[in-house]
Parts: structure tokens; C-alpha cells; sequence
């Protein structure tokens, strides 16, 4: 296996002559520039595979905003009104808490597959990969395969080119545009996005958020590609620490392919002594990262599996077996373990304990939400009202009452007070709310002058849903004044 650093060693150090000076002296740069990568056509079961995922991610992002639930959109991050709607699921800034194992658990799903399948992740269903993916296939419908690009690019400037061009910038613009404007669809509700756009009626942070995220599609997707999973993904960094030898890899079988070299297909490998691989570089034109999977496992690596299948192709002419590029591990490869030995390897320590704290989390997670309340109740005494008797004789206390109603249906809430001898609630004892909405409530509540002992007595409010039978308990004190 073949670690990041190793990489390292590939990568030469351009030493530039200083151009005044001493003849002794140079300028070294620590940079080496970075050359265009020109990725080329490549067909097989992991292409295959790869688009099915572009497509399934694409179609729940661009169409999940659509998704109606009721009267309202089916997801829908509300943060004017903060309120989080996911299907039947309202959510408040008070359920933080669930954001936070939804983090945990994506974390702990992380560190499981990759543990077990690597960087599919990276080369299957990351955006950065999605997109590029789009925007090289529409790249390659209007320039060409990988030697049409190479020639545009550095032919002169001509009227094809520049037609060429800016057609395909002109594709690139339009689906960032809306990439972005789709985005802001789950923080605005899309239909009424849709019609301040013709009206032009969008506020100025809905106008910015749509093209800031519009400009950093088109420039990662567009231009920087690779550059993004290189230099500015972490996981490309730290994905050592979480790979082992038993760890999926895209691995070339060295034992098998070397000493490479050219060859006709009619010609005696065992008398030419050498391996299947007949050097055509193939595997290196194909990869999205630019790098050559023959040097062993590298940071740089996705785990598209495009090599592996071109390299099948390769085999197929030559009338090779396949697999001379595959999924593997690096202890499968070393010990030619069979299939059977390759899915017992899933019952290592790591991968058990990984699987048993993730269900252990999703599943106190989801019981969590299913006994969540379906309201929530806030009391505050009214502190610029302090405790003061009544014409009737009582003595007061003015508390302000919030009530969040968190089902999709009108709710009639029935309030009750308790704690100290003759407590009661002088003011309307019955409300409603509206359906995920919340609202504040102003009551008095009283007990006969001098039943009690001056001071601060502990209270109870209960606050009932009548459709349901669901009772909620917020404490709170009434003041008793010397």
C-alpha cells in the first residue's frame, strides 16, 4: 500500500535560474504548476454505476423542493420563521439536539464505510464528483473525447473555437444558475421563489445565495475538478487513519501485470517475459485525478473504479483474463484471498464496533423522535408586573405563556395551574394554535390574600392537547410579597 506520502516522491521541484546574479545562485520554487487534466471516455460496470448515482442525487436534489406534504413543501428549512419541515416532521431551534445525532450519525457512517468500502463515497455520490461528472459529459458532447480537447485547447483562435466555447459556458452558467436557485429552494419555499423571480421581486440575500452557490458550482465543477479533492477536501488527508490493509482500494495486481511492456496480441508473453500490462497508459488518460493506480495506493485516488474499467477493456481485446485493475484489499492482494475470505474480512473489531455504536445512535435517535412532544410549552412571569391584590381580594401573579404547536393540525390546549392551596387561573383557560405554529399567552393566576406564606413558592403549569390527551408540566414560582 502506498501511502501519501510516497506520492510525494512523483512530484518534481521546477528550479528556475535566477536571471541577474551570480551564476552559483538559483531560485527554487516550491509549486510545482498544475497541468489540465483531460479525463477520457471510459464505458463499463463502474461507469455504469457511477452515472446511476449521478442520476438518483440529481433527481432527490432538483426534486425533493418540488415534494409537496400537505398544503406546504414537503422539505423545508424555514429559518425566518425558524421552523424545520421535513415531511410530517416540524422541528424547532429548540430540537438542536437531533441535528446533532443526525451529525453523529453521519460522522459514525463515515468512518463505517470507509472502513469498509474506502472512497466509494468520493467516486460514486460526492457533488464535487457529481458535478464534474456532469459538466465533463457535457464538455465531451460539444468538444469531443479527450485528443478533440487536447487539440482545441491548444490550437489558435478561430470562430469554431470561440463557438465551441461559449456554447459550453453558456450550459455551464445556465445549470449553475439553477443549481443555485434550487438550493435556495429549501430555505424559501420554491413556488414562491419561482414567482419573485418573475417578478422580480427576490430579496438581495436570496439574489446572493443563488448565485454564490451558482458561481462555486460552475468553478469546482467547471474548472477546478480535481484540484478540490487534492487540495481542499480533507478527507483525502485523514482517510489514512482510517484505512487499514483490509480496507477496499482500487489495487493493481503488480504480481500479475509486471514487467509491462507493448505487445501484439498474437505474441507469446512467456517467451517476450513479460506481464498483462501492456503499458498503453490507458488507466492514467481515464483517471479524473490525473494519477497512475500502477504506483500503488494514493491519497490523490476517488475509488471511481474508471481504471479498472478501461483495463478490462484491455483485457477483453487481448483476450486476457480481467481484473488485472480491481476493487480489493491490500491483504487480498497479498495473500490471493478468496471471495468467501474477502466478506469475512467485515467481521473485524473495527467494523463491529463501528456498526454497533451507529445502530446503537440511530436507533436511540429515532426513538427519541417518536416519543417527541407534539407541543412545547415556555412559561416566564411577567416582570414588570410584580404580585399585587386584586379588587376581589386575591393576590396575583402575571406570568406570559408560549405554547408551540408542533403537529400539521390546529391544536385547543387546556391550562391548569397547581402548587399551593386555592391556586387558580383567573384568565381564559382554553386556547388554540394554529397548525406548526407558535403563540404566546398572557394569564393571571390567584390565591385568596394570606393563605399563603410570604416568598417564593414553587407551581406547576399543565398544559393538556385536548385532541390528543397529551399533557405537558413547566414549572415555575408565585410570589408572595412581605
Amino acid at each position: 500500500m502506498k501511502s501519501a506520502d510516497d506520492s510525494k516522491q512523483h512530484k518534481t521541484i521546477p528550479i528556475v535560474p535566477e536571471p541577474s546574479g551570480s551564476a552559483d545562485e538559483a531560485m527554487v520554487s516550491l509549486y510545482a504548476a498544475s497541468k489540465k487534466i483531460y479525463p477520457r471516455s471510459v464505458e463499463g460496470i463502474f461507469t455504469y454505476w457511477r452515472w446511476i448515482f449521478v442520476a438518483l442525487t440529481q433527481l432527490v436534489f432538483y426534486g425533493l423542493p418540488w415534494l409537496e406534504w400537505g398544503t406546504r413543501q414537503a422539505v423545508l428549512f424555514d429559518l425566518a420563521s425558524r421552523r424545520f419541515y421535513i415531511f410530517g416532521l416540524v422541528l424547532y431551534p429548540q430540537d438542536f439536539i437531533y441535528l446533532t445525532g443526525l451529525l453523529v450519525i453521519s460522522a459514525l457512517a463515515l468512518f463505517l464505510f470507509t472502513a469498509v468500502a474506502g472512497r466509494l463515497w468520493c467516486g460514486f455520490a460526492c457533488p464535487q464528483t457529481v458535478y464534474s461528472e456532469i459538466f465533463l459529459w457535457i464538455e465531451h458532447k460539444i468538444e469531443g473525447d479527450r485528443s478533440a480537447r487536447i487539440r482545441l485547447d491548444d490550437a489558435d483562435f478561430s470562430i469554431e473555437k470561440l463557438v465551441k466555447k461559449v456554447y459550453k459556458h453558456i450550459i455551464w452558467i445556465f445549470l449553475s444558475i439553477w443549481t443555485g436557485f434550487t438550493f435556495v429552494g429549501y430555505f424559501t419555499p420554491i413556488r414562491e421563489l419561482v414567482m419573485e423571480f418573475f417578478l422580480t421581486q427576490m430579496s438581495a440575500w436570496e439574489l446572493f445565495w443563488v448565485f454564490f452557490y451558482a458561481f462555486a458550482t460552475y468553478g469546482n465543477a467547471g474548472f477546478m475538478r480535481e484540484q478540490v479533492c487534492k487540495y481542499m477536501c480533507p478527507y483525502a488527508r485523514f482517510q489514512s487513519a482510517m484505512f487499514d490493509n483490509d480496507t477496499l482500494i482500487v489495487t493493481y495486481d503488480t504480481e500479475r501485470g509486471e514487467p509491462r511492456g507493448a505487445r501484439s496480441k498474437s505474441a507469446d508473453v512467456a517467451a517476450l517475459n513479460l506481464g498483462s500490462c501492456v503499458d498503453c497508459t490507458l488507466c492514467v488518460q481515464v483517471c479524473p485525478t490525473g494519477i497512475d493506480i500502477r504506483d500503488g495506493l494514493q491519497y490523490e485516488c476517488i475509488g471511481c473504479g474508471a481504471c479498472a474499467d478501461v483495463c478490462d477493456t484491455v483485457m477483453d481485446k487481448l483476450g486476457y483474463p480481467k481484473g488485472l485493475v480491481r476493487y480489493s484489499t491490500q491483504n487480498a492482494m497479498d495473500n490471493k484471498w478468496t471471495p468467501s475470505q474477502m466478506w469475512q474480512r467485515l467481521m473485524r473489531p473495527r467494523v463491529q464496533i463501528y456498526t454497533m455504536i451507529l445502530v446503537a445512535v440511530t436507533v436511540g435517535l429515532f426513538v427519541s423522535i417518536s416519543m417527541r412532544s407534539p407541543f412545547k410549552v415556555d412559561v416566564v412571569r411577567d416582570r414588570s408586573s410584580l404580585s399585587r391584590i386584586t379588587e376581589y381580594g386575591t393576590l396575583e401573579n402575571v406570568y406570559r405563556l408560549q405554547i408551540m404547536n408542533a403537529s400539521e393540525v390546529e391544536q385547543i390546549y387546556r391550562l391548569g395551574v397547581k402548587g399551593l392551596p386555592e391556586l387558580k387561573i383567573t384568565t381564559e383557560t382554553q386556547i388554540s394554535v394554529a397548525p406548526a405554529q407558535a403563540r404566546w399567552v398572557v394569564l393571571s393566576a390567584d390565591i385568596p390574600y394570606g393563605s399563603a406564606q410570604a416568598g417564593s413558592h414553587k407551581i406547576e403549569f399543565e398544559v393538556e392537547a385536548l385532541g390528543i390527551g397529551h399533557a405537558v408540566l413547566e414549572k415555575s414560582v408565585f410570589i408572595v410579597p412581605r
